[in-house]
């Protein structure tokens, strides 16, 4: 092993030891007698990059299956990524774009040529980032959820769904996407609060000159206007019961219809009803066997349905039309008003569009039961367990979900339409004929149209801890028996719903067990002052820089040091500063002890034998405190108590109670004991800093090559000093207090101490006591000496005479002062006492506390006059 540097250089570390457990196959699993522990990464979309988000919950993931390697487990972290159907989509129609290419001047097999193009040109970049950060995961396993096994998977899954009668097709209202022109589930839709308009349109009664005024912040959707409707019980709209009215410039007569529905407190109590484009409109729709007119294209564009503005914009048609309401004398008024507006959590920018349509749809009801059982039962549990409550609430609240998609990149819905209008649900397109020919056998291949739809990317990620080791094909096969359920998952609680919900439906229903035992939620990571770290907002670093500039293991402790589970994280760099300082105070230790003389010649000091002791102690108890933490998933506080352990009581402490004389060696028993603790305190800190504490082991001594600190199994020390421990307590109390004296006095350091003990002490502590404070000696049972300077540890005075090391005119000066301070303070309280009605109407107390003031000025003023004499003689 080579000479360690002066200074510790992150970059040559990090790739050398990378490379080096890369090399050796370190993170690679197969099953065998160990007790398993495996982890499965969330997978990031093929075309991402590394940010702060995935700093975070990776380097979770990454300490908690290198811990489990060092605690005996058979450890498994299995990479991969998802297909990301419309993120990706939309990256490929852009670059298309920028070549004059439309979408829609390709056949599907051209464009999907181009979707895996960009795939293998930049898909997985943000796994190769991953490696920068430190991650020790099986890059054997990555996985790709459009790879053949797990689109095979998909396949069957739906088909075996469909057989169940839990797929069905069928027109509903979903949310529409126009940007990328497709659906999206309730859970893709995010609501933003807007600054929007609300207008009072006039709906003339049909036979009258009178007229109802209907509240409306979307103008633009009168054209699809197929009823108004009132609530029965109000009366101010009592006497449109039974009447018709006129759709404001459209001029379609509509009915009025009464249902409870209507809230009558809002607006003018009437609501326009539109089927085609609004959730709540087209259940009314449905109840009351309304019309339905769809006035949008894919794009949101107004169709010909519409019979006015056709082809323009939605929003554009919105100015336009208020504009020629307005003109017609058909606006009441206009109200500036708040509500929430749903966009496409894959498109920012776009506003969904409620939208009926014919699509696949997947009834949750019966998946969701034992899901429910799982969670409340703790079979699954999650962590924080608040996040029960919101797991409850989105299952109480469960919808079927709507499972296709209208893109090209993503697994192709297997359903194949007959020319009659009916389907066939089959594995694959011989299949497909085979049950076809069934209802007709006249039927070819050529007969036979595949849908067009693809599925939700969510419908391969629920799958993702089966798929990965192949469940769903092979569902007894060996990795399955082994490695399934896997132990834990570290996620974001944004996608509780999304993901984790599903997951664990689909483990009971397609593998009859729980895909993990536990669920750690991650916080969101947010800038120092509290916002939401963005791109927008420009105040998410670059993760990448932030490695290059204070290292990956400065990062991790960085982002680790205010990442409490659960709850948001507020990033700042300098945590990553207080991570590399971290990392050189390691450094450095370690350049201290391997820098010392050794000899076997040496007697081991007194006050080393009891440091080693000590420090022994504390590594058990830390050991044990650390294990309890992980247990309970407080990794923020596990850092925590290592990172004291290290800097506090092994370099401030520890070292400095065991490091030879100057000029002198080290015997060579107090030499190899340090060695051992520092190898046990690399080991507890590998996890949180894999890069520094292998470097640090590899140097400790001769390693064969191969052989990794990773591997390194954290134990619970058996050699154990609960009594040193103690008296350690008193140590640091009777050191801070001389040093404090030392302080006060400006007596400098290399000037030894005389130490009088005036009560019960343990001669135990007078070798460390003596190395810490550099004392020439301790006398027990000494007398009080009042020119000494004293403190207190516990009921044991601590007297240090300081004639020989003060200046005498200074120290007369200062105590002359502290004289008169308290003479005059004497004064006041004496007065106060003399006083006979403060003490006849004070509280008793009150009056007590004045009585303890003068008797404690008396003490001090004696003391301070017995010093002053001493000092004098």
């Amino acid at each position: 092993m080579n000479e360690l540097a002066t200074k510790y250089n992150p970059s040559e570390v990090e790739d050398k030891w990378y490379d080096y457990w890369m090399r050796h196959d370190l993170f690679k699993s197969t099953p065998d007698a160990r007790e398993p522990y495996t982890i499965v990464i969330p997978p990031p979309n093929v075309t991402g990059v590394l940010h702060m988000g995935h700093m975070l919950n990776n380097t979770i993931q990454d300490i908690l299956v290198r811990r489990a390697r060092m605690t005996g487990k058979n450890a498994l972290w299995v990479p991969g990524t998802d297909h990301a159907s419309i993120a990706t989509e939309a990256k490929v129609v852009a670059k298309l774009a920028e070549k004059g290419i439309q979408k829609s001047d390709l056949t599907r097999e051209e464009f999907l040529k181009h979707a895996w193009d960009w795939t293998h040109q930049y898909g997985g970049i943000i796994l190769q980032q991953l490696r920068k950060l430190g991650a020790s995961c099986d890059w054997s396993r990555t996985a790709f959820t459009m790879d053949d096994l797990r689109s095979k998977s998909v396949t069957k899954v739906f088909v075996d769904l469909y057989r169940r009668g839990l797929i069905y097709r069928g027109k509903r209202m979903v949310n529409w996407d126009p940007k990328a022109k497709t659906a999206l589930s309730d859970i893709e839709v995010i609501y933003k609060e807007e600054h929007s308009k609300l207008y009072y349109l006039r709906y003339y009664i049909v036979g009258e000159d009178r007229y109802a005024v209907v509240a409306t912040t979307r103008p633009e959707t009168i054209m699809g206007d197929t009823a108004m409707c009132i609530n029965p019980d109000d009366p101010k709209n009592a006497h449109l019961k039974g009447k018709r009215v006129i759709v404001p410039l459209v001029g379609r007569e509509i009915p009025v219809i009464e249902d409870d529905y209507v809230d009558m407190e809002f607006g003018t109590g009437c609501l326009k009803v539109t089927p085609a484009h609004d959730v709540n409109d087209y259940m009314l729709g449905q109840k009351h066997n309304l019309d339905t007119i769809d006035i949008f294209n894919d794009d949101a564009t107004i169709s010909e349905a519409a019979g006015m503005y056709i082809g323009m914009d939605r929003f554009a048609v919105r100015e336009q039309i208020a504009k020629d309401l307005a003109e017609a004398g058909l606006i009441e008024k206009v109200e500036n008003y708040e509500n929430k507006v749903g966009y496409s959590e894959r498109n920012a920018d776009t506003v969904a569009e409620p939208r009926l349509s014919n699509q696949w749809f997947l009834r949750m009801d019966e998946l969701a039961r034992p899901a429910v059982g799982a969670v409340d039962s703790d079979t699954v549990r999650f962590i924080p367990e608040k996040f029960k409550n919101t797991f409850d609430h989105w299952m109480a609240e469960i919808h079927d979900w709507c499972i296709s998609r209208q893109l090209w990149w993503g697994h192709r819905i297997p359903a194949w339409y007959l020319p009659d209008g009916s389907f066939v649900v089959a594995m694959d397109a011989d299949e497909a004929l085979k049950l076809a020919c069934e209802k007709d056998p006249s039927l070819t291949a050529a007969d036979l149209r595949q849908e067009e739809d693809g599925l939700d990317t969510w419908f391969s990620s629920w799958l993702w801890p089966i798929t990965l080791f192949n469940g769903i094909l092979d569902p007894d096969n060996e990795e399955m028996r082994y490695y399934y359920p896997t132990t834990d998952l570290v996620t974001g609680p944004d996608i509780i719903f999304f993901w984790v919900a599903r997951m664990i439906m689909a483990g009971y229903g397609f593998a009859g067990k729980e895909p993990f035992r536990n669920v750690y939620f991650t916080g969101i990571v947010r800038d120092e002052i509290g916002r939401k770290m963005s791109k927008q907002l420009g105040n998410s670093p670059d993760a990448l820089k932030l490695i290059a500039d204070y290292g990956a293991d400065g990062v991790r402790v960085g982002i680790m040091l205010c990442a409490p589970a659960g709850n948001d994280i507020l990033f700042d760099t300098k945590l990553c500063e207080t991570g590399r300082n971290f990392c050189n105070k390691m450094w450095n230790a370690f350049r201290l002890v391997k820098g010392w003389e050794v000899s076997a010649e040496a007697t081991q000091p007194e006050a080393a034998r009891f440091a080693i002791s000590w420090m022994k102690e504390r590594l058990a108890q830390s050991t044990e405190e650390i294990a309890d933490l992980f247990s309970k998933f407080r990794i923020s506080e596990a850092l925590r108590e290592a990172y004291r352990l290290f800097w506090d009581d092994f370099s401030s402490w520890y070292l400095e109670m065991v490091k030879p004389a100057y000029g002198s060696p080290s015997d060579s028993t107090t030499y190899n004991e340090t060695l051992g603790i520092f190898d046990s305190l690399l080991r507890l800190l590998h996890p949180f800093m894999p890069f520094i504490t292998e470097e640090l082991w590899q140097h400790l001594t001769e390693r064969r090559d191969g052989e990794s600190i990773m591997y390194a199994q954290i134990e619970l020390p058996a050699d154990r000093h609960p009594h040193e421990a103690r008296l350690m307590e008193t140590v640091k109390a009777a050191v801070n207090g001389l040093r404090n004296i030392r302080a006060e006095k400006n007596i400098p350091n290399k000037e030894p101490l005389t130490v009088n003990i005036i009560g019960s002490w343990d001669k135990a502590v007078d070798a460390p006591v003596m190395k810490l404070a550099n004392a020439s000696a301790v006398n027990h049972n000494a007398t009080k000496d009042p020119a000494a300077a004293t403190f207190m540890v516990g009921l044991t005075e601590i007297n240090v005479p300081l004639l020989d090391s003060i200046d005498v005119e200074a120290e007369t000066a200062k105590l002359e002062k502290d004289l008169k301070y308290y003479q005059g303070f004497k004064v006041s309280v004496e007065k106060k006492l003399g006083n006979e009605r403060f003490v006849n109407n004070a509280p008793a107390a009150v009056v007590e506390g004045e009585r303890k003031k003068l008797a404690d000025a008396e003490a001090k003023i004696a003391t301070i006059t017995a010093a002053l004499e001493a000092i004098r003689k």
